[in-house]
């Protein structure tokens, strides 16, 4: 209720600063390297990453510097993996329900999703977006049958460098308060985990444009991803 009320109270500020920060963040590319493949040695272990600009590696020179490259590279040791990285700029929930509904995908043992940082940044509510991501689990585990989905969870957005007061601290309680929600639905639901993204220091970890995790936040993000599969598959 404090965000919703802030929000009304701030809109016209919380507009301009917008505006300013789409005009003025410098807009990096998705990375170059494989999207798929297959690695490592052990039980085997099908493993699909899904969503944004993050899970596409925005931020990182190349993919094996990325989250998908990182976390391929950890489970390694311990699985054959066979995996796939379908990830695009922009992605909200509701894009990327459509976007599986207009492919296919195939199986998949452990599903990885990066979703939130648009929803938040756009208009859709707290409660309207969790409802979206129930909606999407369950058309993971109808199309891709999978035995785990990992739901990563929103970064912190109250540290992003690129977003200036009191933009930064809007979105930021956003971002805390879906993230809250998704985290509280996930404790309660058989085969899904929330990997939270409670980062030390941010700004340490994240890309030049300070939107986007560089190569340091992706390695910390694959490595707590890659223990709660090791823990749960």
């Amino acid at each position: 209720m404090l965000t919703r009320l802030a929000g009304f109270a701030l809109a016209p500020v919380l507009l301009v600063q917008g505006r300013r920060v789409r005009r003025d963040t410098p807009v990096l590319p998705e990375p170059p390297g494989p999207r798929e493949g297959q690695a490592g040695a052990g039980r085997p272990l099908r493993l699909l990453i899904l969503g944004d600009s993050a899970a596409a590696g925005v931020g990182a020179a190349h993919q094996d510097e990325a989250l998908a490259g990182r976390l391929v590279a950890a489970l390694a040791g311990d699985f054959a993996l066979e995996w796939r990285l379908i990830a695009r700029t922009g992605a909200t929930t509701a894009g990327t329900l459509r976007r599986l509904d207009g492919e296919p995908v195939g199986r998949w043992d452990v599903v990885v999703t990066s979703l939130g940082v648009n929803d938040v940044v756009g208009r859709i509510g707290r409660e309207a977006w969790l409802e979206r991501q129930r909606v999407l689990v369950a058309r993971i585990r109808e199309l891709c049958r999978a035995q785990l989905v990992v739901l990563s969870g929103l970064p912190p957005m109250h540290g992003f460098p690129a977003l200036p007061q009191p933009l930064r601290w809007y979105l930021g309680r956003r971002a805390r308060e879906f993230d809250a929600g998704l985290a509280d639905w996930a404790r309660l639901e058989s085969g899904v985990i929330h990997v939270p993204a409670d980062l030390p220091d941010p700004r340490g970890l994240m890309a030049p444009d300070g939107f986007h995790p560089g190569p340091p936040g992706y390695a910390l993000w694959a490595e707590r991803v890659a223990r709660a599969i090791q823990v749960h598959v």
